[in-house]
Parts: structure tokens; C-alpha cells; sequence
């Protein structure tokens, strides 16, 4: 069985279907990668302030990775795109991210991050969109909602995206002392061995893409 048939048996049972897309999409997400970003653009906050900003953006992340579930079929549709294109744009995207975390790079521009500075409400962005639920993200769960057709297959995809969602704000609310006693080398460490997977799973998207092409 090869790993598109793998897939598409996984996303026909709720359980692993929430499951599936939970690990597809954390280390993509990498709420983890974030924590600093966030904690420097909630500095002047209250406790209570940036509770309520990591809920904001917990939501944000919820709502926009299950609209683009839900709608992604009538995109692509509606643009006469292939599930195989999608595939190769999807992987190049999360290469794209993924080279971007091994080198230390930012997932937002300079203009992003001059205005992120002066911005009074910074959960949808930049912390939803583009830091966590960026495109990389977008077409993953595109291209797992294309591979469900059965309804328990949306129905555990959208936990998985709720239980995502979760992690997003505990890590969100409680990750600041965690980084700061990991200190700037650990958690660069660990955003680079994200990057290395997320690679992996760019390559295995690319190659999954090409493959059908041949079919």
C-alpha cells in the first residue's frame, strides 16, 4: 500500500483521521516556533491580555485551517486544479517554510514585522495568519480534505484541527517561561528539527505529486 492509499484508508476512521491530521499539521504549525514572536508582541500586556490574544489566535488558526478543509474541494474545483498539482505547489510551499526554519529565517517579511510592532490586536495577524496557519499549513489540510470521502473522515479532521487548536493556546499562554529556561539555542535547535521533518514531508509531497502524474 503506498502512502496516498495509506491516507486515504486512515482518514475513513474518526480516531485516525483527528489523529492523522493532528501530526500532519503540528510540526507545520510548529506552535512551539512561535512562542517567542508572540511573548515579544504581547511584552506591554497584562496576564489577562495575552490570555485572551492566545484564545484570539487559537481561533483564528481553528477557523481558517477548517474553512480552507471545507472549501478546498470547490477551489480546486472551481480553478480546475488538480489534486496532484496541489500536491507539488503544496510541497514547494512547505519547502519553502521548512528551509526557512533550518536556516533561521522568518516566516513573515520585514514589512509584516514593522507593522506586527505598532498593531494593538495581533492575533489573526501575524500570529494566525501568516505565523501558524500560513500556506505551508493551508495546503496540507487542502490536500488531506481532498483525500476524505466519508463524513467521519471531516468530522475527525475538524478535531484534530480543534485539538491543534488547543496546543496552539495552552503553549501560547504557558510556553514563556518554557523558552525562556530552554534559552535561544534550544529552541532554535528545535525549530531546525521541525524544518528537517517538514522537509521530509515537502520531498514526500513533491514526489507523491509526480508520482500520479505517471498513473
Amino acid at each position: 500500500m503506498n502512502a496516498q492509499a495509506a491516507i486515504a484508508e486512515l482518514l475513513h476512521d474518526l480516531p485516525a483521521a483527528a489523529t492523522t491530521t493532528f501530526l500532519a499539521l503540528f510540526p507545520i504549525v510548529n506552535p512551539l516556533g512561535g512562542i517567542p514572536m508572540f511573548f515579544t508582541l504581547t511584552a506591554d500586556f497584562s496576564q489577562e491580555e495575552r490570555r485572551h490574544t492566545a484564545l484570539k489566535t487559537a481561533v483564528y488558526v481553528i477557523a481558517i485551517l477548517i474553512t480552507f478543509m471545507l472549501i478546498g474541494r470547490f477551489v480546486l474545483s472551481f480553478f480546475g486544479i488538480s489534486l496532484p498539482v496541489l500536491k507539488i505547489a503544496g510541497g514547494l510551499i512547505v519547502a519553502n517554510t521548512a528551509w526557512g526554519m533550518v536556516t533561521g529565517s522568518s516566516r513573515m517579511t520585514t514589512a509584516e514585522s514593522s507593522e506586527a510592532l505598532t498593531k494593538e490586536d495581533i492575533s489573526l495577524t501575524p500570529m494566525a495568519m501568516p505565523m501558524l496557519s500560513g500556506p505551508g499549513s493551508i495546503g496540507v489540510v487542502m490536500g488531506l480534505a481532498a483525500h476524505a470521502d466519508h463524513f467521519l473522515s471531516y468530522v475527525g479532521m475538524i478535531i484534530g484541527i480543534v485539538a491543534l487548536g488547543l496546543v496552539v493556546y495552552l503553549l501560547l499562554c504557558l510556553g514563556g517561561p518554557f523558552v525562556k529556561r530552554l534559552g535561544p539555542g534550544a529552541v532554535g535547535a528545535i525549530n531546525r528539527i521541525f524544518g528537517f521533518l517538514i522537509l521530509a514531508i515537502a520531498v514526500q509531497l513533491v514526489w507523491n505529486g509526480m508520482a500520479d502524474f505517471h498513473r
